[in-house]
């Protein structure tokens, strides 16, 4: 018999104050949305300036909103719209569970529409700076979702040195899919993302960099999908794809335009007259 690793039971509550609890899963969310915020500061300077840092400040509470009500829709619609059709009640039950990342973005993309419109900013060069930072909550999640011992992956061969024998998954060594995602839509992204938005011939083609998340993404997921066990309630649908899988094919369609259309489109050489500190903190007097 070939050694096989054994899960760690890690405890899903992070720290205890009192009758108060705070989970690893809620810190991921609280330790991405600080990181994101602060990077999209110091991106949305870069020129050609997409926004102000108190812009993006304003946003992060769009973000959030945007993340969360999505997020829970979309599981919702997309993996369980018979269970909640019948029990209304258990939407408003999140502690116990279920949010969708493709839902999420959904709610963000039109959190992103409409800040912009109100705050009279490019959607496209705003959403390139917001869309870099959002790999590290991606990473982050998958890791505590792999503390939480959940969304384990599909059988491995024993002779694999880290296949891993989940106790909620019976007796066979799996994959622990979660890291695999993690560092393909987290770690691997993120750096391709930083790096492509470092560079001004770029950063002058709104829709790029959006448009080379939502692809990128969409590749990642998919390939993780193969080593990730599908959800029980839903199983593998026709021709053995995962609903992650299908909900990616419009976002890779969706990505791949944004990118060809940024490519095609004159550069964008204007910045925002605001000047800003090296804080990113706006310079002007009220």
């Amino acid at each position: 018999m070939l050694p096989v690793l054994i899960f760690p039971q890690f405890d899903p509550v992070m720290v205890h104050f009192g009758p108060l609890a705070i989970r690893w899963y809620a810190m991921a969310y609280i330790v991405a949305l600080i990181a994101g915020w602060r990077i999209a500061r110091r991106l949305a300077a870069l020129p050609p300036r997409a926004a102000t840092a108190l812009q993006v400040d304003d946003f992060l509470t769009w973000a959030t909103l945007g993340v969360v009500l999505g997020g829970r829709l979309g599981y919702i619609l997309f993996y369980q719209p018979g269970y909640y059709l019948t029990h209304p009640l258990a939407v408003l039950q999140v502690w116990h569970g279920g949010m969708s990342f493709h839902g999420g973005a959904a709610g963000v993309i039109i959190a992103l529409i409409m800040f912009t419109r109100l705050n009279g900013l490019s959607f496209l060069a705003f959403s390139d700076r917001i869309t870099t930072v959002v790999p590290i909550g991606l990473g982050l999640g998958r890791i505590a979702n792999f503390i939480n011992g959940e969304l384990w992956g599909r059988p491995a061969s024993p002779s694999l040195p880290w296949a891993m024998i989940f106790p909620d998954a019976g007796p066979e060594p799996r994959h622990p899919s979660e890291l695999y995602e993690a560092f393909a839509e987290g770690l691997l992204l993120f750096t391709l993302l930083w790096f492509v938005s470092r560079s001004l011939r770029v950063r002058q083609h709104p829709g790029f960099v959006a448009g080379l998340f939502l692809f990128g993404y969409a590749v990642a997921r998919t390939v993780c999908e193969c080593f990730r066990e599908p959800d029980a309630f839903i199983g593998f649908l026709p021709f053995g794809v995962t609903m992650g899988q299908v909900l990616c094919v419009p976002m890779a369609i969706g990505g791949a335009g944004l990118m060809i259309h940024a490519c095609m489109s004159p550069a964008r050489i204007s910045v925002m007259a605001e000047p800003e500190n090296a804080d990113g903190d706006s310079g002007a007097a009220g």
